[in-house]
């Protein structure tokens, strides 16, 4: 598998040639480069960067790679040891650091690792500073500190403490109603760091009946990481037995929420920023934001409040953080569960959707799926293409756009893949920025409808 170098970071497996995946080589090429691309924009400056990491099982060593590379650089650094993506991005923040460095491969599974490149605001560079990163890489163009300017290592093993006592700050979140409404919750992390993160938050906010499942942080995945549905049949039957109000689970670096229902029934990631962005906006009306692929329901849910409009950015945390930025959205996100609430920091965030979340559940009185039968019934269906060498993706899509540009009951949209909105629902196609595929996802009223559409698309590139 070769690297995958994106807008979502530098991405590999582990093993093998230097190259042909996240070799140790590589880890130390790509931090120092980014090293040497923030010391060009502050000369002369000693810089400090915060390095956070998930409990995957190739962590420890990226980590000392990681930390050796930046000192041989003349960075100091704040170590913060097992963390979430969230809470290094919230460690940058309040340090005044210049920028940090997630070591997580999000969902992927196990034999995969990745660098994820943060700013002195704690978010995710932009693809233009990505490619200038990688461009220094290549070049090797790199200068190491002399003996005596060697970076310096703190170690900060607080930081998730941190992290949990600026949520509760938040004016939003309602501890004494959550500790009131007496909540027993099933908590499933992957056994990486939500399992050390999700458990602490929920007692803080005055949950002290929980289920942990795969709550040890080995970084040996339980089942495949990705919070969808057929991985998460565990935390389902966990749920129903043990007679819990809520299921939570994470990914293995915190920043996807997926829900599940009292009754065991999934509430449906995307539904999770749809409820958080209900609670907001009936507290702080404003705009919202997600992207492309995610569900219409948020449209709908804004437009219920008067004044507010919604709209969508290309896929990545940082295309919708800008349109954020720019219409002044006070919540936003992605559909994979991914929240995203300003008020704390732009990052999607689990930590924050958990207890926004609670605080709704607490004063709705409701139970999880009647709080999921309140808002816009929507199925999303997803598919993929696998790439294969010599495809040409951008021809395809090209096609593709073209076919349905002629098409006056469907509107196209181009600024990421092509998405084609017809009146009972949507297709969008897009090249992964993290696997070799085409993602091919549609929605629609139910699922037969959403996997009509899909399918509809799929045949027309058949054809082409």
């Amino acid at each position: 598998m070769s690297l995958i170098k994106s807008i979502s970071g530098i991405r590999g497996t582990i093993g093998g040639r230097a190259g042909d995946g996240l070799s140790p080589l590589d880890v130390v090429k790509f931090t120092s480069a980014f090293a040497a691309f923030l010391q060009r924009r502050a000369v002369g400056k000693k810089l400090t960067l915060v390095v956070g990491r998930d409990a995957r099982l190739s962590g420890s060593m990226v980590d000392r790679l990681v930390v050796g590379a930046l000192q041989g650089m003349g960075v100091d650094v704040i170590d913060t040891g097992l963390s979430t993506t969230p809470t290094t991005e919230m460690a940058v923040i309040d340090n005044h650091a210049d920028g940090g460095i997630i070591i997580t491969a999000s969902h992927n599974p196990k034999h995969w690792n990745a660098l994820k490149l943060l700013n002195a605001s704690g978010e995710f560079i932009d693809a233009a500073e990505g490619a200038e990163v990688l461009r220094l890489a290549d070049s090797g163009d790199l200068q190491f500190a002399d003996v005596d300017s060697l970076g310096q290592v703190t170690e900060q093993p607080d930081t998730i403490d941190r992290h949990i006592r600026r949520v509760l700050e938040l004016n939003l979140v309602d501890v004494d109603a959550i500790r009131q409404a007496g909540f027993k919750v099933a908590v499933d992390a992957v056994n990486s760091t939500g399992g050390i993160a999700i458990p602490r938050l929920l007692r803080a906010l005055g949950v002290n009946n929980i289920v942990e499942l795969n709550c040890d942080p080995t970084g040996r995945f339980a089942h495949n990481p990705e919070p969808i549905p057929q991985n998460l049949t565990q935390i389902s039957e966990a749920v129903r037995r043990h007679g819990c109000d809520l299921g939570i689970v994470v990914d293995p670096d915190v920043d996807r929420l997926a829900l599940v229902c009292e009754d065991g029934r999934m509430f449906g990631e995307e539904y999770t920023l749809v409820s958080v962005a209900d609670y907001v906006l009936s507290h702080t009306p404003g705009n919202t934001v997600s992207n492309l692929s995610s569900s219409r329901a948020l449209r709908d849910v804004t437009a219920r409040y008067a004044g507010c409009s919604y709209a969508a950015s290309a896929v990545g945390e940082v295309n919708v953080t800008t349109l954020m930025k720019s219409t002044h959205a006070v919540i936003g996100g992605e559909g994979n569960g991914g929240v995203i609430y300003p008020a704390l920091h732009y990052g999607r965030d689990a930590l924050v959707g958990v207890a926004l979340f609670l605080t709704l559940l607490a004063k709705k009185g409701l139970k999880v799926s009647e709080l999921r039968k309140s808002y816009p019934e929507y199925i999303i269906s997803k598919n993929r293409k696998d790439l294969t060498p010599g495809m040409d993706v951008d021809a395809i899509l090209r096609r593709v756009a073209d076919h349905y540009s002629s098409d006056e009951s469907c509107q196209v949209n181009t600024i990421d893949g092509v998405k084609i909105d017809f009146e009972e629902g949507w297709v969008h196609l897009r090249k992964s920025n993290t696997e070799p595929i085409i993602r091919i996802y549609s929605e629609a009223s139910d699922e037969t409808k959403a996997t009509a559409l899909a399918q509809q698309v799929m045949d027309q590139i058949q054809e082409s």
